[in-house]
């Protein structure tokens, strides 16, 4: 008995709970969070924002659309917390045990695309910084698909031993730059006097705010599930996905704002800070691709019912790589647009089961009994989708709350259907 527990603890809990006593302090769940979180894409998000909206709209955006995301994953936190379970692990509940094999494919496939488009990204960067010849892209790609993947393969504790390092020194580099940005503006007060050159839509706005890091919120249960508690939980879901993606998302629009220039890399070159312009993105990327493939990982336990975490960490990592090779850089706008679609209704349904079902408290894993398809939560989820995909406003939460919805009235409904 004591080899397993120590198996399972080395290979991170990936099929079944965590036990109490490897719960973790807020302060360690925190760092980690805001390390997934500090990504140069939301950033390029923001940048996007800031040639269409002028200072106060950007505030009022940030604040709506980073306050929906924060909520959305506190509220996930809080199960992961009480059950100890990992997003795959808690569809095992919401959809079957059979039925949970397809938000595997699905969390598994999304996240090895982030850890591809990442690893594409920072060696296209590389490469044109250095000014050496497109070939040398590829060997850029190996080495950083490899290398990103090594503090997954530890597990937990080497997530949380990068995040101390990194945070620390991007938090430094972003507010030198908003200062510097700030003095080439001249005072506060000329921020609301300058008028973008962009348009976009308030709801799409929102849209990218809540959208772009919404399949990471739903994957957060991976670290969450390691609160000590469901303080710990919320409170840590709220810092990373509230404040600290709310501060990558206004960096972005602010310097966009400023410079009339979404590339956040670009804007330190012309703020003089290129050079570490290049140590934050290779940290910022680092801290969320080691996250990306470790929630493949976790997803792919629970698809293939083994304990071996670490074996799937090194195929993820590779798959990603190869298809960084193959170019899913510039897959990023149908990516996106696919993520906000068809991720959210995960987490609704995973809600739905929780506090609507089982009215918050979930049998252990090992002895529950749990059918091979809940096709409450398969409809539900479907549902949601349909809603994301034809709803107007904001997708990403319109199939959320559709799913939540839908779960709850096909659940009702099938005491008076029998072949449901």
């Amino acid at each position: 008995m004591g080899k397993t527990k120590n198996k399972q603890a080395q290979q991170d809990f990936p099929l079944t709970e965590v036990p109490r006593d490897s719960r973790i302090s807020l302060w360690s769940l925190s760092v980690l969070l805001l390390g997934f979180t500090f990504f140069t894409a939301t950033m390029w998000g923001g940048g996007t924002l800031g040639q269409a909206f002028n200072f106060k709209q950007l505030l009022w955006i940030v604040l709506i659309g980073d306050l929906l995301l924060g909520l959305y994953v506190a509220v996930l936190g809080i199960v992961a917390a009480r059950t100890g379970l990992s997003t795959a692990l808690l569809t095992r509940f919401g959809f079957g045990d059979l039925g949970s094999k397809w938000p595997d494919i699905l969390l598994g496939f999304t996240q090895i695309g982030w850890y591809a488009w990442g690893t594409a990204m920072v060696s296209i960067v590389f490469v044109k910084l250095l000014h050496l010849p497109e070939w040398a892209n590829v060997p850029f790609m190996i080495f950083f698909g490899i290398a990103f993947s090594l503090t997954a393969y530890v597990g937990y504790r080497g997530l949380e031993k990068l995040a101390m390092v990194s945070v620390p020194l991007m938090l430094f580099l972003i507010f030198l730059s908003v200062f510097k940005a700030s003095n080439e503006v001249g005072s506060f007060s000329h921020l609301f006097e300058i008028e973008p050159t962009g348009t976009m839509t308030f709801g799409a706005a929102i849209t990218i705010v809540f959208g772009t890091f919404v399949s990471g919120g739903t994957n957060a249960t991976n670290w969450t599930r390691f609160a000590r508690s469901t303080k710990a939980a919320a409170i840590s879901s709220l810092v990373a996905f509230f404040i600290g993606n709310g501060l990558m998302i206004m960096v972005g629009a602010y310097g966009a704002l400023v410079y009339q220039q979404p590339d956040i890399v670009e804007v330190l070159a012309l703020q003089g800070l290129l050079l570490g312009g290049i140590v934050m993105l290779f940290f910022n990327i680092w801290t969320t691709q080691d996250n990306t493939v470790y929630n493949f990982s976790v997803a792919g336990c629970n698809f293939a019912r083994t304990q071996k975490r670490k074996a799937l960490t090194i195929i993820g990592a590779l798959t990603g790589t190869l298809l960084a090779i193959l170019g899913f850089y510039d897959w990023l706008v149908p990516y996106l647009n696919f993520l906000g679609t068809f991720i959210p209704p995960v987490g609704g349904v995973i809600m739905a089961d929780y506090f609507y079902k089982h009215r918050g408290k979930y049998p252990k894993l090992e002895s529950a009994k749990i059918k091979s398809f809940n096709i409450a939560g398969i409809l539900g989820y479907v549902i949601g989708v349909l809603t994301a995909i034809y709803s107007p406003g904001i997708p990403p939460l319109n199939g959320i709350l559709a799913a939540i919805a839908g779960y709850i009235v096909i659940d009702v409904c099938k005491y008076k259907i029998k072949f449901l």
